[in-house]
């Protein structure tokens, strides 16, 4: 499936220091899992963390899940060694924390190189820092040089918190600067970009409101803390079937001879353009890719 197009309407921490979580993301539903290095997992714990992550990913039976490695920042005892292991294990992607400028990414990337990574191991990048809103747009803008891996990013809202002394309310008004930019940035240079952990995960109502909010902001979907988040995240993330109906229906009207040179035309007495036609056929590409999905996982 394209990348554009491939589901990340729920994206699962595991605690790499947890075995029995790895092997869980086996069955679960959600459409892409983080094996965590990072915050998941206390210092005794990390080495064996990162064995048992790095087995896991080489092992494989995540099926068409996409499978992330969370490292520790290169700054720390551990990340130069988490970096290495992750690129030689063959995830789809490394997330690296406390990205705050382009700079950073580039270090990460070289030494992803120096490791004899393949070309196809993307970066994401958690932005979770005061420094990586101001620097937003740069930090985007070095996915389009040639040979980088930046290729989605993650909210971090709970260090952002932390770090500008925002309060978490419901709401989260004092956050919308922050994830609108980042939206913005994303969306510009063609990254990937999904929504940070609702923490209150036994809140169903409250993280259905985030979810739907997360949506209406332009993320494409949402990093989860509980199995128990996946099946309404995924929900929420999906066309309708009235969205995937409407846009097949706009789509065929624009393949209409008498209408494919045409800029705007009327389908079912509503005035439509062609950016009406992208939409569409964005909106059937994901539903399509999100059936493909879920026949891969009954199986």
């Amino acid at each position: 499936m394209s990348a554009s197009h491939r589901p990340r309407r729920s994206v699962l921490y595991m605690p790499g220091s947890n075995a029995r979580a790895l092997e869980k993301a086996k069955s679960l539903s959600a459409d892409a899992v983080i094996l965590d290095l990072e915050d998941a997992v206390a210092p005794d714990a990390k080495e064996t963390a990162r064995d048992q992550v790095c087995d896991a990913v080489k092992a494989g039976g995540y099926g068409r899940r996409e499978v992330i490695i969370r490292v520790n920042a290169l700054e720390s005892l551990w990340g130069l060694d988490d970096l290495k292991a992750a690129a030689e294990a063959g995830p789809d992607a490394i997330l690296v924390p406390k990205v705050n400028s382009s700079h950073d990414v580039k270090q990460y990337e070289a030494v992803i190189n120096d490791a004899g990574a393949p070309m196809d191991l993307g970066l994401w990048a958690m932005m979770e820092t005061p420094l990586a809103m101001l620097n937003a747009h740069e930090i985007a803008a070095s996915a389009k040089e040639p040979g980088a891996r930046l290729s989605a990013w993650v909210m971090g809202t709970n260090d952002i918190a932390k770090e500008a002394g925002m309060a978490q309310t419901q709401d989260r008004i004092p956050f919308l600067y922050s994830l609108e930019v980042c939206v913005l940035a994303a969306k510009a240079y063609g990254l990937g970009i999904m929504d940070g952990v609702y923490n209150d995960f036994k809140n169903e109502s409250g993280f259905q409101d985030i979810c739907r909010q997360g949506l209406e902001l332009g993320f494409d979907g949402k990093t989860l803390i509980h199995p128990n988040q996946i099946a309404p995240c995924n929900e929420i993330f999906s066309p309708s079937d009235e969205e995937v109906a409407w846009s097949r229906k706009i789509i065929a009207a624009f393949e209409e001879p008498d209408n494919q040179t045409k800029g705007a035309i009327q389908v079912d007495g509503k005035m439509v353009e062609r950016l009406h036609a992208d939409i569409a056929a964005r909106t059937v590409a994901i539903a399509d890719a999100i059936a493909d999905l879920a026949r891969d996982t009954a199986e």
